[in-house]
């Protein structure tokens, strides 16, 4: 087949080459309405001198539309649906907020903590196991685990004063520290890693099921030593967990960064503003209860 002699490669495209074929498969070329060598729908050849030029002519008006084409932009995230860093700071702004909405009416009213906290963890067992992000449902998680937080803190904060900040403030650290640590590349995510992780985490969680009915039953008074018999031990479990909490948001950043990088669709920004704020909730408690240990053996 004959390609036009024209540099412009829209034109060399194969659609546009296909377009021009003529009906019978032959090598000649249909011109286009617009060419002047020729009326629309017969086979010419093109004239001596335009093969001399090594170009095609054409109207003023057609040059214009394709030097206008290319002249626009490039259709960005906004425009084609695509999750981007902003929109996932976006929503896990949004979501940390309503966050301190409920642990202020949580840490007011402190009967709210027990429903708050069961709400929370069948709303993230919901938004966990889900095919596709619900916002609503995350949004409502996040003020669940909000009257939670609010309630807990409450508590601890009369029995110790200024626990509660100084908790946000190390959770706040924790994160700064390990969200620069990923972005200098000094810890990322392997296949070995993971494994390590995963065993830990299965661990962590047999022993706080282990520790709940013990706890039920009027074995021990406290969850990991809060104000039992092994306190060692409860510093322990929760360094041990504090570190799984900042694992767990290097796995954020990392599922964050591929999703960029990859072109997900914006919606699965929710899904990534719910798994960091999932994490800060468990890391706020973690620390938490590591103050208290502390401050309880003073």
């Amino acid at each position: 087949m004959r390609r036009w002699p024209v540099a412009n490669p829209v034109f060399n495209s194969k659609n546009f080459q296909q377009q021009m074929r003529s009906g019978d498969g032959s090598t000649a070329t249909q011109t286009p309405g617009w060419y002047q060598g020729g009326a629309p729908g017969k086979r010419t050849q093109p004239q001596a001198s335009q093969q001399q030029a090594g170009q095609q002519q054409y109207t003023p008006e057609q040059l214009a539309q394709l030097e206008q084409s290319y002249r626009e932009p490039a259709a960005g995230p906004g425009d084609t649906g695509r999750m981007s860093y902003n929109d996932v700071i976006g929503k896990t702004v949004m979501t940390l907020l309503l966050v301190v909405v409920g642990a202020a009416v949580g840490w007011n009213v402190p009967a709210l903590m027990l429903p708050g906290a069961i709400v929370g963890l069948v709303l993230g067992l919901v938004n966990a196991f889900k095919r596709e992000p619900s916002p609503v449902l995350i949004l409502l998680y996040a003020a669940a685990q909000g009257l939670f937080l609010g309630g807990i803190s409450g508590v601890f904060e009369q029995m110790w004063p200024g626990i509660a900040v100084q908790a946000v403030l190390a959770t706040l650290c924790v994160f700064a520290v390990t969200l620069a640590l990923f972005a200098s590349g000094k810890w990322r995510v392997t296949a070995k890693s993971m494994k390590i992780f995963m065993v830990a985490m299965i661990g962590y969680a047999a022993f706080s099921l282990v520790n709940l009915f013990l706890m039920l039953f009027g074995v021990t008074d406290a969850m990991f030593g809060l104000r039992g018999e092994f306190p060692l031990l409860g510093l322990g479990i929760g360094l041990l967990a504090v570190f799984l909490a900042a694992f767990s948001l290097v796995m954020d950043f990392t599922s964050i960064t591929q999703g960029v990088k990859a072109g997900a669709p914006q919606k699965y920004s929710w899904s990534a503003a719910f798994g960091l704020t999932v994490t800060l909730v468990w890391l706020y408690v973690e620390i938490l209860r590591i103050l208290a240990i502390l401050r309880g053996s003073d």
